[in-house]
């Protein structure tokens, strides 16, 4: 039975009948008591792995299985311990017949017996056979829970058993029987101390034994006091009218409340009391919660003043000097307490302020924070509120909780405890009815909607903003809590939210909030200056933009004083502490400051914003890895803006003073550090045309020597990425003139060098410890190609008359990494490849097979294929193939995918491709041309690695499928020749597994008639000697499936001399044991011996 403790559910079907054929054992008067102690044995055995809940249900209820049951259970020896299976089985048994719908005095009958003695009622037997064991129960609980102690497993869990069973006796138990035993069990507890226990279920169960102890001591009553809203009968409620329903809450009796209070109360309940308010303030929320729900319950019973006493008790909870447990079991019992209609409204005035304040309840620690558990609870304390009181008690904080409500519901880092506070606002606008905008708020702002953090912050927060009632309110939680935030991620949403938030209050924002913002920009604490200086810098910019419908300028709404605060803001912020935070915070600064116009023109801040941009590219290579990409992008924003504002001397003419500085840019591309390189290539990038005007040559020839000579030396490839980023940007600002010069625009003389560069770049495929790091250059080159070739295209159409090779290499560049195996990047050039090809406007001429491309890939396929699925994509661009100048590259970009070790890759261009030649099976001429292009891919490659190997795999399965067959007919054949001589070039190579595709390649060779096989054979011979056992080993493998394969290969005299010989051998033995087996090989296949060559020494 042991075997189905994990899935207990698979005895159900069984369970009946081993249930009922062990009670006819039970039941038969002529089973001895052995074999009904045995039959109770197996019962508990069966109860033990389904669990007694489950089992119990199963034992006959009927009536008239009460009085044997009971007959039993009283013949049974308590003190016995070899039986307590069977007194354990009956107690259970005895619990299901007690569940019968018939008064048990009707079992009794006559009750006088044969002896004339009265015979005890059918009731009594039954309360005596429990009210024996109570008083022994609880005393061994008693013992147990003070002798165990919680540091050995054993004791934790018959400690746990304890508790459990004594909560449970509490729980459902008469309080006339149980009561006399409550202060002993309180006395035991007190001194075990159990709130002190390292074990959290311990914590909770004496939580849970102690609040039972304390209803026992009360009298189950319910307290005439208690706020009613309405009838709690669903029916009555129905049934009420409607102006019944506005009615007032129901006010108690006078008189039936002081009868109710009219009685004492034991001094136990104090005890009860305190240890529920410590539970509250547990660690673990399972401690807390059950606290909470025993503070409610108790509370219930109490009179008035001594309730009032414990509310107040209560609201200590929610102390500054507490901890956020504290706070969270303050909210959960102010829950309980509001549910149960125990917390009076007069005590609303001083309970809302603490519930608002923990909506928002957040403590910082260390690198994070805590709190969310406690903002979670607040939500639920407010639900419970909409539920128990009438609108006008809570109707004076309305505002106060709707605001604090939909505060949470929005900017909540944690998404549980945003849908925690739309849930609530969502049940107090249903039940209150009073909350301004509820139903247009709740449509915007429901339970899905602030599921996603981004939407919440830039676009519901705007449409509740939109109405008055909310907007100040939200931006004053925004600069007072989430400005600071220790997240720099809400910081950053915060900010971007105030600048949307700015057109509901433009007057509040430039009087109030930015000068609250200017002196924590310029502050101690870190968090604060990172989210103040990017508000400053988002309020500006958006007050700018209100300022252009107005014909405004931001200086004439912000102060004066506000103005120099942002010009100083650099000099008083040091950048070199939190560097990873402050560079880019200022960069945004200068980019909005920039943008928004500010008359700083010729000013001495210029210099200093221009030497925090060049200094902060200089020290890139200083940030962490995760920060140098959001740096980056910060900085070059920063100086596109702050060149094109600042820079001009007249329109369209740079200052020539600033205009040097592009030296330092270029001098960067130089750098010994990467990062700085990024930054200079970036920088030249983003540079508007009048800084770059005759210095194009220069830019050119700097961007150029980057992407060569770093290319050459296999390393900075995220600077070369960069580059070619800036080589099509430059470009783009610098616009074309076919006859122009080369320092200012693009034309005839500098085309061809810019082409060179970025199809040259197409063939990166460096590689280190991340990978294929080649690739992020060429994906770089697919879109600076396509938006050079479309600005060439859309201005000066006959450049294209002197550049046909080069659109016809980049669309075989293109077409090439639109078949290899990256999905990303193949997906990138497939969808590139396709918009030149459908480019009207403009459209882009000499594109080779324009009229052949256009039936491949009609104009739908540009939305309607998937390039990132292999089962759509290889379909498509294996027809490529038929194309002569598409062959080449698209055969090489399929090599490696067609050879790759991706399955989903590899099955679906293999199959596109053995489609495509089964195609051309027939046609002696197409297939002569594709091994032609075959051949010169191997030839081409053959020192390549990353294309050699993918290629022997992808030959050895065009050989295994019979691709070749037309050739194999012909002795001799020439593409066999050839690729047996380039295979034997790569049998020198010391590479494991190119050796191992080389073989397989050799014994698919072995299908070509003629002398060739001679030489195949006489090859694969010449691997059973390698010098690598594991060669040897693979090469009498492949020999052994190629003679099974090719029955043709030898003499069938001596085939299986030969195949015994292969299947024997130990060939990874010694090679002086080994060469004899192969020269008998030899012999046998008619080839010559191999003769070892003999080292010249000098």
């Amino acid at each position: 039975m042991n075997r189905y403790q994990e899935q207990p559910h698979l005895l159900d079907p069984h369970l009946e009948w081993m249930l009922n054929m062990i009670l006819d054992f039970i039941r038969s008067e002529k089973s001895p008591p052995s074999l009904v102690h045995l039959c109770f044995k197996f019962l508990y055995i069966i109860c033990k792995v389904r669990g007694y809940k489950i089992f119990m249900q199963l034992f006959p209820h009927e009536v008239a299985d009460v009085e044997p049951v009971l007959d039993l259970m009283s013949r049974q020896d308590p003190k016995d311990s070899e039986t307590w299976e069977t007194r354990y089985m009956l107690l259970l048994w005895l619990s299901m017949t007690c569940l019968i719908p018939f008064d048990l005095s009707r079992l009794d009958g006559h009750l006088e017996s044969e002896g004339g003695k009265a015979r005890e009622p059918t009731m009594d037997r039954i309360l005596a056979i429990a009210k024996k064991r109570l008083g022994d129960f609880l005393d061994w609980s008693l013992t147990t829970i003070s002798q165990t102690n919680d540091q050995s497993m054993r004791d934790i869990m018959v400690l746990d058993g304890a508790l459990q069973s004594l909560a449970k006796l509490f729980k459902h138990g008469k309080r006339d029987d149980l009561l006399q035993y409550a202060p002993t069990i309180l006395q035991c507890l007190e001194q075990k101390r159990l709130s002190e226990s390292s074990q959290a279920m311990l914590r909770k169960l004496g939580v849970k034994l102690i609040q039972r102890l304390g209803l026992t001591f009360l009298k189950p009553r319910l307290a005439a006091w208690r706020y009613q809203r309405g009838s709690r009968s669903l029916a009555a409620n129905l049934s009420m009218s409607q102006s019944a329903s506005t009615t007032d809450a129901v006010s108690p009796d006078v008189e039936a409340q002081e009868q109710e209070e009219d009685y004492d109360i034991p001094e136990e309940v104090e005890t009860v009391i305190e240890h529920l308010l410590v539970g509250l303030k547990d660690k673990e929320t399972i401690v807390r919660w059950s606290a909470a729900k025993g503070i409610g319950r108790v509370t219930g019973r109490l009179p008035k003043e001594l309730a009032d006493e414990v509310v107040g008790s209560l609201l200590d909870c929610f102390s500054f000097q507490e901890t956020d447990n504290a706070w969270h079991g303050g909210c959960l019992a102010l829950a309980e307490l509001g549910r149960r209609g125990l917390l009076l409204p007069s005590r609303l005035t001083d309970v809302v302020p603490l519930i608002i304040k923990s909506l928002t309840y957040e403590e910082k620690r260390g690198a994070c924070s805590v709190g969310s558990n406690v903002r979670d609870a607040a939500c639920y304390v407010c639900w419970s509120f909409a539920r128990a009181y009438e609108p006008k008690e809570l109707k004076p904080f309305v505002t106060q909780i709707a605001s604090a409500l939909l505060i949470t519901a929005v900017f909540d880092r944690n998404v549980n405890c945003r849908r925690a506070a739309s849930a609530a606002f969502q049940e107090n606008v249903g039940r209150q009815g009073t909350f301004p905008h509820g139903i247009d708020i709740l449509t915007a702002a429901d339970y899905y909607a602030v599921g996603n953090l981004n939407n919440c912050y830039l676009n519901i927060s705007v449409y509740i903003a939109s109405f008055p009632e909310y907007t100040n309110a939200m931006i004053d939680h925004l600069v007072a809590m989430k400005i600071n935030h220790w997240d720099s991620v809400i910081r950053e949403l915060a900010t971007k939210a105030l600048h949307n938030l700015t057109p509901q209050a433009p007057d509040y924002m430039a009087t109030t909030v930015l000068p609250q913002l200017l002196p924590m920009a310029v502050g101690i604490d870190l968090h604060s200056r990172h989210g103040a200086i990017l508000a400053c810098a988002e309020i500006t910019h958006a007050l700018y933009k209100l300022g252009l419908q107005t014909n405004r300028t931001v200086v004439d709404m912000i102060s004066s004083e506000c103005v120099d605060a942002l010009k100083n803001i650099h000099q008083m912020v040091r950048v070199g502490f939190g560097g990873e935070l402050m560079r880019p915070a200022m960069c945004g600064l200068i980019e909005k400051l920039s943008l928004s116009k500010m008359p700083f023109k010729n000013d001495p801040v210029i210099t200093g914003w221009q030497w925090l941009i060049d200094d902060t590219i200089k020290s890139l290579h200083l940030v962490s890895s995760g920060a140098k990409d959001g740096i980056m992008v910060a900085v070059v924003s920063a100086l596109s803006a702050l060149c094109e504002e600042y820079y001009q001397a007249q329109a369209g003419q740079a200052d020539s003073q600033m205009q040097s500085m592009l030296s330092i840019y270029i001098e960067g591309l130089k750098s010994p550090q990467m990062l700085t390189r990024c930054g200079s290539a970036l920088a030249l990038g983003c540079l508007p045309r009048f800084m770059i005007h005759s210095k194009l040559k220069q830019i050119f020839e700097g961007l150029q020597q980057m992407c060569s000579v770093s290319q050459k030396e296999g390393s900075f490839t995220e600077a070369r990425r960069d580059a070619v980023r800036a080589i099509a940007q430059v470009c783009v600002k610098a616009g074309v003139c076919a006859n122009g010069s080369p320092d200012s625009a693009l034309c005839l003389e500098n085309v061809a060098e810019v082409y060179g560069t970025l199809l040259e770049s197409m063939n990166d495929y460096t590689t280190d410890s991340r990978g294929d790091v080649g690739a992020w250059v060429r994906e770089a080159a697919m879109t600076s190609l396509m938006d050079v070739t479309t600005l060439v295209a859309s201005n000066h159409f006959f450049i294209f008359y002197h550049s046909v090779c080069r659109v016809n290499r980049m669309m075989c560049c293109l077409a090439q990494q639109a078949a290899e195996k990256i999905d990303r990047y193949r997906a990138h050039a497939g969808n590139i490849f396709l918009r030149l090809l459908h480019s009207t406007k403009p459209a882009v001429p000499h594109i080779p097979h324009q009229e052949e491309l256009l039936s491949i890939f009609p104009v739908e396929t540009t939305t309607s294929l998937n390039w990132n699925a292999p089962s759509q994509a290889f379909q498509y661009i294996t027809q490529l193939l038929r194309l002569p100048q598409y062959q080449y590259h698209t055969l090489l970009g399929l090599t490696v995918s067609v050879g790759g070790i991706t399955e989903s890759t590899v099955h679906f261009s293999s199959q596109s491709l053995f489609d495509y030649l089964k195609g051309i099976q027939d046609n002696n001429a197409a297939l002569a041309q594709f091994g032609d292009t075959l051949l010169s891919i191997f030839r081409d490659n053959l020192r390549n690695d990353r294309v050699t190997i993918p290629f022997l795999k992808m030959l050895n399965q065009m050989l295994a499928n019979s691709c070749f067959e037309i050739f194999t007919t012909e002795e001799n054949h020439q593409f066999c020749v050839d690729l047996l001589a380039l295979c034997k070039e790569l049998k020198k190579s010391k590479d494991i597994s190119k050796l191992r595709a080389c073989i397989a390649v050799f014994c698919g060779l072995i299908q070509f008639q003629g002398e060739v096989r001679k030489k195949v054979l006489s090859q694969l011979l010449m691997l059973l000697c390698h010098s690598f056992p594991v060669i040897r080993k693979t090469t009498a493998s492949q020999m052994y499936e190629m003679l099974l394969t090719y029955d043709d290969v030898i003499d069938p005299e001596v085939l299986d001399d030969v195949m015994t010989l292969l299947s024997d051998t130990n060939w990874e033995g010694d090679l002086a044991t080994v060469r004899p087996h192969r020269n008998q090989l030899c012999d046998w296949l008619g080839v010559p011996r191999p003769q070892v060559v003999a080292k010249v020494t000098i």
